[in-house]
């Protein structure tokens, strides 16, 4: 008696502890951000040079035509969509077709990794104030962005 006792107690600990493992595992939450703006009517598109890939220079953000489907690179991140006025669908890199991602980055409207340099410059802009020489020698207004030269080096 006393060892059937220890047996459905030790189980039911185990109970608990498994579905105590199961609700918190439940609560995972993965933020893929926003999608892209909803293509509301198919866009004008025209070719990507020396490629198979279309590009619709007219919208504001990236969209990409291949295989009669619309790719976006939008934050950084990937999406598709099989026509205009359907849904984006967030898609793994992998995913993507070879000849979308090969698409040269100045056919971008915005280039990857923008998104995550204008948080930074939002970031940054409470720490200088345009209005005021802030004493560095560089005058007003010339706190804005990283100078050509440090840019093309990667150095901010």
């Amino acid at each position: 008696m006393n060892r059937t006792c220890t047996l459905v107690v030790a189980f039911a600990l185990a109970v608990v502890a498994l579905s105590a493992g199961i609700a918190a595992a439940g609560d995972v939450n993965v933020n893929i951000g926003w999608p892209p703006p909803l293509i509301i009517e198919k866009p004008r598109v025209v070719m990507v040079p020396e490629t198979q890939v279309y590009r619709a220079p007219n919208l504001e953000f990236n969209v990409f035509m291949f295989g009669g489907k619309y790719y976006s690179l939008h934050n950084d991140r990937w999406f598709m969509t099989v026509r205009a006025g359907a849904p984006w669908t967030p898609v793994v890199v992998e995913r993507i077709p070879v000849e979308v991602r090969a698409v040269p980055v100045k056919y971008y409207k915005i280039k990857p990794d923008h998104a995550k340099k204008m948080k930074h410059k939002d970031k940054d802009k409470d720490k200088y104030d345009d209005d005021e020489d802030d004493g560095s020698g560089r005058g007003k207004g010339h706190d804005k962005g990283c100078p050509p030269g440090l840019a093309k080096q990667g150095r901010c």
